[in-house]
């Protein structure tokens, strides 16, 4: 058929099944939104007020719902503006396709200043995604967009990059749809090491499970459960893996309950986890111990870590293979009531910060069993990643290892149009929610009903313990000058209120929850103690 540029993104796009796109408009996209409004109402577009948000709405939808999702953004400084969540995308394991405008084909890497132009944005973009391709004529995309969402589903799912000039995307000539994207063979671990593996988990007393967020991204939490009450068997759960057993069952810890078991087991199997810690080394097992890994990066498995049995494959079809090993073996005695123990003294470290714990068990209480906590890096989110307890899979979302500030609001927007059958709520600081508070605009325009809580102190408030802690109360840059929150969101047409006390805000924010409306409520704060002796890995 002939079509432009523009219509073989959309209808292709459309082939693959993306119904959402997050984005800005510009120049350089104008025929690549006439596809998209040809073909409305099958693809929705969702413009963001900043390219940060789009990218950052991608990757919650992609992690909330289990499918790929995509944003679109301008060259050059649009691209630049999204880097932020493509490198958050990049850290967590979520499939994003990020669709990158192009200055006219023949003028690429001429540097003749064209609206736009930066040096090499495919080396920039090469940087944040595990693929990335430019089309060179529209008959080209749908083929390479077939390739980009195999990538996107094949071994670790990490973002890619597909860039398109603006000419490709006006020029009309003869194209050929492609067919959808076959769902990628999940690569099959060799048997061998899946026996060895299973070898050293039959004849281990004290085995320990560590699971990362690959397991959810595997769709293997089933599994895991399964092979954990085989053998009965702690399962330590990363910050960022928390949900991949539901914190109700008696085999769940957090990793700080894992610097009790871990010290004391015999054989650790860690499945979809980097298993290092906050300065590159591998997390500290007891002399002997022997290390299975289950990762479906390879280079996971290497150095700094030292494993008896590595396994390249995908995390269900290994720990699948480990339960067929492993059909025979003897029940294993009760661990439960050590397992309790080891809670009570995670309760009983936590105790003395306070008041984040007051307010981490204010939210759990609010919130739904399957609704999701998108955690910015605040001081009630950093004291949750240890206390608040987590029921089920992709419910519980984090910056992992990039830590950047200020995703979790536009993250939690994408979250809730990924699954708008749960209640969302996003937690942040009111450092970090200055990042993105402008898409109180798009959480109005489009009716996107997440609730975010705001704790106001008035500071970056973690630089701030830093400074008065190890440089005599030198304070430098870290005070704030906001606004009336409350005010800010109902000037965008957003529910606003502020609370005082742990007990408000669950009441008010399981009422705003059954509103399905965006709000805001805003709780101010002062310093609190520092909870990081027991967050770090």
């Amino acid at each position: 058929m002939q079509m432009t540029g523009g219509e073989a993104l959309a209808r292709q796009l459309t082939r693959e099944g993306v119904r959402d796109i997050f984005g800005v408009p510009g120049v350089q996209l104008d025929y690549a939104m006439d596809g998209l409004a040809r073909c409305a109402p099958d693809i929705a577009f969702r413009n963001t007020r900043h390219e940060q948000a789009a990218s950052y709405m991608a990757d919650g939808y992609a992690r909330a719902s289990g499918t790929p999702g995509v944003c679109m953004v301008v060259p050059g400084p649009g691209l630049l503006n999204a880097m932020a969540g493509l490198a958050t995308a990049y850290a967590c394991s979520s499939p994003v396709l990020c669709i990158a405008g192009h200055i006219p084909l023949p003028t690429v890497g001429r540097g003749y200043g064209l609206l736009h132009e930066i040096p090499d944005q495919s080396r920039i973009l090469e940087s944040m995604t595990k693929w990335s391709a430019m089309a060179r004529g529209p008959a080209e995309i749908p083929g390479l967009l077939q390739e980009a969402f195999g990538q996107l589903r094949r071994d670790r799912p990490q973002p890619v990059g597909l860039e398109i000039p603006a000419d490709v995307l006006e020029v009309v000539e003869d194209v050929a749809l492609a067919d959808p994207t076959d769902g990628a063979a999940p690569r099959r671990p060799d048997p061998d090491l899946v026996r060895r593996a299973a070898e050293l988990l039959r004849a281990a007393e004290r085995p320990v499970i560590y699971a990362g967020w690959g397991v959810q991204a595997a769709e293997a939490t089933a599994e895991l459960r399964a092979l954990a009450e085989l053998l009965e068997a702690p399962v330590v759960m990363s910050p960022s893996g928390r949900g991949t057993l539901s914190d109700h069952h008696p085999l769940a810890l957090t990793h700080l309950g894992g610097r009790r078991v871990l010290p004391e087991a015999d054989v650790v199997l860690a499945v979809g986890s980097r298993f290092v810690n906050g300065h590159g080394q591998q997390i500290p097992l007891a002399p002997g111990a022997k290390l299975v890994l289950l990762n479906a990066q390879d280079d996971h498995l290497a150095g700094p870590r030292a494993p008896a049995v590595a396994i390249h494959g995908d995390a269900r079809l290994g720990l699948g293979g480990l339960l067929e090993q492993l059909g025979g073996v003897a029940p294993r005695p009760a661990r439960r009531a050590e397992l309790d123990a080891v809670r009570a003294w995670c309760d009983d470290q936590c105790a003395p910060i306070e008041p984040q714990l007051s307010w981490v068990r204010a939210l759990r209480a609010a919130i739904p069993e399957d609704g999701i906590l998108v955690s910015d890096l605040t001081q009630v989110g950093y004291l949750g990643r240890v206390t608040y307890p987590v029921y089920t899979p992709r419910s519980y979302l984090t910056p992992g290892y990039q830590g950047t500030l200020g995703y979790g609001f536009p993250t939690a927007l994408g979250a809730k149009v990924g699954r708008p059958d749960r209640a969302v709520v996003a937690i942040a600081g009111d450092g970090g929610f200055g990042w993105n508070l402008q898409e109180l605009s798009t959480a109005r325009q489009y009716g996107i009903g997440v609730v975010t809580v705001v704790f106001s102190d008035g500071a970056y408030g973690n630089v701030r313990r830093t400074q008065a802690d190890t440089f005599e109360r030198r304070f430098i840059g870290t005070e704030l000058a906001n606004p009336d929150f409350v005010r800010l969101a109902e000037a965008f047409g957003v529910a606003g209120a502020r609370v005082s006390s742990p007990a408000q805000l669950t009441g008010l924010l399981r009422e705003m929850l059954a509103g399905d409306e965006p709000a805001l409520i805003e709780v101010p704060v002062g310093e609190m103690p520092s909870p990081w002796h027991l967050i770090r890995v």
